[in-house]
């Protein structure tokens, strides 16, 4: 089978976060399987930020089984890149079927333009939380009219595609409200656990850490909770049970890092914290394998593939019970979760998991076998070609 996956960004640009590693492991496995699969997309590649396109990078390249087609953005509006030539790359291949990831972005436009004009049937993906996301209501009126404008886009490209392929119950209810019901198929996401491998021998070492830690990682945005972890850890910091424990704070700048280190400052915190910014994914790995446990206080995630990644070295999560966490996170049974915005009940669950050595064995357990037998990128790629050869020989 020729598979053709679209999504806005692709290797080398791994801080872009979770629909990049959803794309290229659903590459890797699909052409282990002996499938011929090509990623289209951007040449973004991020350096430690979401602004840098790099026209270096080899418009064609082969990794591993599968290629990476990329084109240069010319002009980008917050996370929408604009790179006109996937159009012609696209138009010079025929896939059997094209699966597009990122519904809000270009390249879905693009992807469903080229289904409409080749008969192709299309596979939508979102990932985005696409009528959902807390960004859709804030933020300034210049991200209220650029969202208003997508708005015919989306309909466009829900209307034309053959199957839209969702992470959880969560997600097929936001699509049921564009009345495409019998398109919608419920594929959990799943991570490489192959992967999880590092070259960091010693991460505590490397970064001069002294005690074990709680883990934060994500992008050091307002959505993803640091705030409300800092105040936890405000309430927290003059216990004695945290004189023999410390919590390591990495991620990547969108948009909240000067604000996350004023009130690391503000709250007399900083010998409590290690902040590690654009973290190497080798560093990524380590830091799972060494935390004691995850903090992943967010305001909003549709189906988070860090927990995930947590789950995989054993390590229970602790998170918010709001949108689509409950569907991967199970509390009292792989993690634990809190009321949102709620820094007093946090700082309970932390206390609660430091002081419970064998909790955190359990809860820790229980994640891994979920990964283990369900949320992995091969089931989760099994399922995807099963979708894919139905449509096709319809």
């Amino acid at each position: 089978m020729k598979i053709a996956l679209v999504c806005p960004a692709s290797l080398p640009a791994t801080q872009f976060g979770g629909i990049l590693f959803l794309s290229v492991d659903i590459a890797r496995e699909s052409s282990n399987l002996g499938n011929d699969v090509t990623i289209y997309t951007t040449d973004l590649d991020f350096s430690n930020n979401a602004n840098t396109f790099n026209k270096d990078l080899p418009k064609e390249e082969t990794l591993e089984n599968f290629t990476i087609k990329r084109s240069h953005v010319w002009f980008r509006i917050n996370l929408f890149f604009v790179n006109p030539g996937i159009y012609f790359q696209m138009m010079k291949d025929s896939p059997d079927v094209i699966h597009t990831i990122g519904i809000r972005s270009f390249q879905s436009f693009i992807a469903t333009i080229i289904a409409k004009k080749k008969n192709i049937p299309l596979v939508i993906s979102d990932q985005g939380g696409l009528t959902t996301h807390p960004d859709l209501k804030g933020g300034g009126i210049f991200k209220k009219i650029l969202y208003k404008l997508q708005t015919p886009m989306i309909h466009f490209i829900i209307n034309n595609s053959t199957k839209i392929s969702v992470a959880n119950e969560y997600e097929k209810k936001i699509f049921e409200k564009f009345d495409q019901v019998s398109k919608i198929e419920i594929i959990r996401n799943g991570i490489n656990l192959e992967t999880m491998k590092t070259k960091t021998d010693n991460f505590k070492k490397k970064h001069g850490i002294v005690l074990p830690f709680v883990l934060f990682i994500g992008r050091f945005s307002k959505v993803k909770g640091i705030d409300i972890l800092l105040h936890a850890i405000k309430i927290l910091k003059d216990q004695h049970e945290l004189e023999n424990i410390c919590f390591v704070i990495m991620g990547v700048d969108f948009g909240f890092q000067n604000k996350m280190v004023q009130m690391i400052d503000d709250f007399d915190i900083k010998q409590k914290i290690h902040l590690i910014i654009n973290p190497s994914r080798d560093d990524v790995i380590a830091a799972y394998s060494e935390s004691e446990f995850l903090v992943l206080p967010s305001r909003w995630e549709l189906s988070p593939l860090t927990p995930l990644e947590g789950f995989a070295f054993k390590k229970p999560v602790i998170s918010t019970n709001v949108h689509g966490i409950p569907s991967t996170i199970t509390d009292r049974k792989n993690g634990i979760l809190v009321k949102n915005e709620d820094y007093h009940e946090l700082a309970e669950a932390i206390m609660e998991l430091i002081n419970d050595k064998q909790k955190c064995l359990e809860y820790g357990l229980s994640g891994y076998n979920l990964v283990k037998t369900e949320c992995n990128s091969k089931s989760m790629t099994e399922k995807t070609l099963r979708m894919y050869n139905q449509i096709i020989n319809r």
